[in-house]
This record gives C-alpha cells, sequence and structure tokens, in this order.
C-alpha cells in the first residue's frame, strides 16, 4: 500500500483524483504525525506499505521566520524520519521540495547540480529535509517544485480571483521571476517518477509548468481569463514588504525529469485554463 503524507494539501489532493481507484492510505497530521517517529513505528506495525510520497509541509514562508523550530521539525526532523523509516523497509520515498532552496541570483533557468543557497528558514528548512531524504533513505526521489496553485486550499490563483471579484484594482509584484505549477500536473508527474524510481535509486528531480511568468503576469492571465474587470497593476518588490524574502528568479530547469521519465509538459497558462474551469470561472 502507497502512503500519502499531508493528503489533505493542495498536492495531497489532487494526487487522489489523479490515482482514482489505485489503493492508498492518505493521511494528514491528525492522523499521522511525521514528526513523531513512534507514531510512524506504530503505522507500520498496523499497515503494509510499499512506498511513501511526502507532501506534509510547513509551507507558510513569511510565519515560518517566527516559528524556526516548528518549520524545522515539519520540513526536516519530518522527512528525515521517514527516509529512515523507508530504508529500513526498503520501500522508495517520494520527497516534494521547493525553488525557495534557491536565492533568485540566477540568470538561467537553475538545474539540479546548481548550488542550493536558501535565503530564508523555510528554504533552509525545505533543503535540511531534501539533504535528509537523499542520505538516508535507500531508494528515493525529492521532487522540486514552485508556484503551486489548484481549485483547493489557499493560493495564489484563488486569492486573486476573489480580490478581482471585489476590488477595482490589485497590486502585483512583477520583478519575482518563476514557473506557475497547477497542482494536478505534479500529481501526475509524482505518479510517473514513482513508475521510473529504480531500487536503489536516489533522484533530484525539478518540476514545473513550462513557461517563465512573474506574479503579476499569472495575475493578470488569470484575472482576464476568468472574465473580471479589476484592473491589475504591476509593483516592485519593495513596495509589497514580506517578513521573508523571496528568491527574484527561480525558474527551474525540468530537462532531467522529461529525459528519465518521458513525461510531457503543459504551458502554465493551461494550467491556469483548467483551474478555472474546475472552479467553474
Amino acid at each position: 500500500m502507497l502512503l500519502i503524507t499531508g493528503a489533505n494539501g493542495q498536492l495531497g489532493r489532487c494526487l487522489q483524483e489523479v490515482m482514482g481507484e489505485q489503493k492508498a492510505l492518505y493521511t494528514d497530521a491528525a492522523q499521522l504525525d511525521i514528526t513523531d517517529p513512534a507514531a510512524l513505528e506504530a503505522f507500520t506495525k498496523s499497515h503494509l506499505l510499499q512506498g511513501v510520497v511526502n507532501c506534509a509541509a510547513y509551507t507558510d514562508v513569511d510565519k515560518a521566520e517566527e516559528e524556526p523550530e516548528r518549520a524545522y521539525q515539519v520540513n526536516a526532523l519530518g522527512p528525515a524520519h521517514l527516509a529512515r523509516l523507508c530504508a529500513r523497509l526498503q520501500i522508495p520515498l517520494v520527497h516534494i521540495s521547493t525553488d525557495y532552496v534557491f536565492d533568485g541570483t540566477a540568470h538561467t533557468p537553475l538545474t539540479e547540480t546548481d548550488k542550493a543557497c536558501p535565503l530564508g528558514v523555510y528554504g533552509k528548512t525545505k533543503r535540511q529535509g531534501e539533504e535528509a531524504v537523499l542520505g538516508l533513505a535507500h531508494t528515493a526521489a525529492v521532487i522540486r517544485t514552485a508556484w503551486l496553485y489548484s481549485p483547493y486550499g489557499k493560493n495564489f490563483v484563488k486569492t486573486i480571483l476573489e480580490l478581482g471579484r471585489t476590488r477595482a484594482e490589485i497590486r502585483v509584484v512583477s520583478d519575482q521571476i518563476g514557473s506557475p505549477t497547477y497542482a494536478p500536473h505534479l500529481a501526475a508527474a509524482v505518479v510517473r517518477v514513482l513508475e521510473c524510481l529504480q531500487k536503489g535509486e536516489k533522484k533530484l528531480y525539478h518540476f514545473t509548468d513550462e513557461g517563465v511568468a512573474s506574479w503579476y503576469d499569472l495575475a493578470y492571465y488569470a484575472v482576464r481569463q476568468a472574465g473580471l474587470n479589476a484592473q491589475v497593476l504591476p509593483i516592485a518588490t519593495r513596495e509589497y514588504p514580506t517578513r521573508a524574502r523571496r528568491p527574484a528568479f527561480s525558474v527551474l530547469d525540468k530537462s532531467r525529469i522529461k529525459k528519465e521519465t518521458g513525461i510531457a509538459i503543459d504551458h502554465w497558462t493551461k494550467g491556469v485554463d483548467a483551474c478555472l474551469k474546475k472552479l467553474s470561472w
């Protein structure tokens, strides 16, 4: 049986849809606390696991600056516990990471061999989680992604749509550049990576939708495609101060995952269109 942690989050819910009738165990923190080794051990005694996909994460980038220990527990220690467990059981572990492991100073798409240099607590703890998984697991894949959105939960696209419905003007940062990722596309990639992962392999992959955008570009496209009349205006990062620093450029190179798994990746605009259709906009 495949275990999906963080199953009530965006990616976890999309994995449930993508996997359809395939049997899996879907848990969130209330059912299984990955920061508790004893709880993990007890869980394995009552379930026969064949693999783990770790979608659990502390993702509040700004709040992580105020709660570094909690972020460390979930993003670093939790994956380490899972990696040890999977190593003992000799089963594969797929772990989801982030573009925030980079500092944003690059000017060309980042590859898996580029040096990680996170700016804040969130990125640092996610990087520690990557290192734990790749260092401790027997068979593992870490998939870095970016700018995730979906019809579920709280995310940038849904927030922008709500603002577009209630405000005449929306100001959005235009000097942070990356690649938006529709969570169902990432879910399909996770399933494919699991299918391709051979026993004893340790892989680091980048996956986002194709294309490059700023947050302003994403907001503008979503608002226009939704038929909203709000005016979307570009602003600089300095005009929208946040507690945590964000990478200015975090476009991820996806050559490795495309070559090794054979997946085709849609442009980010197709993801937005699909999301709007799902939300009935």
